[in-house]
């Protein structure tokens, strides 16, 4: 059985911010934030891969696009989610989430799901908003091919 370019695509997302993450916690740097920023550019990869298999298939319905678009990145955002909720449970659960989040989104001492939840709702609107700046660069650069 086949796996659908958009799951594959979102597990690529998935693999990509999970090994950055591994990657700046070994490193010590999981505590700065700005450095998270970069996790968009995994979305960005995955979500474009999966436009561009479409547009080489010769699918360029926009609302079609934008689904399995978005089905892409919403795949990676959630799978990264579900990681990073069992990595902080088999990492002390609440007290480490409490050292990632001193110069994040919070004050206070959030719970881990109190923190998966936050960062769920921003992969969704990073997500959302990847999708859409991707479908306006495939579309304009291919609706000029047609004329």
């Amino acid at each position: 059985m086949k796996l659908p370019k958009e799951f594959y695509n979102g597990f690529i997302i998935f693999l990509g911010i999970g090994l950055y993450f591994l990657l700046m916690e070994l490193l010590g740097l999981a505590d700065l934030f700005y450095l998270r920023l970069f996790n968009v550019l995994f979305v960005f990869y995955g979500t474009n891969r999966t436009l561009k298999t479409n547009f080489t298939e010769g699918k360029t319905i926009l609302v079609s696009n934008a689904v399995s678009a978005l089905i892409t990145s919403l795949t990676g955002v959630f799978l990264s989610i579900i990681g990073l909720i069992i990595y902080s449970y088999s990492k002390g659960g609440d007290a480490y989430v409490g050292s990632l989040s001193k110069t994040f989104l919070f004050g206070g001492n959030p719970s881990v799901m109190t923190y998966s939840i936050s960062l769920l709702f921003e992969g969704i609107v990073s997500a959302v908003i990847v999708t859409f700046m991707l479908l306006l660069y495939w579309e304009s650069r291919y609706s000029s091919d047609k004329h």
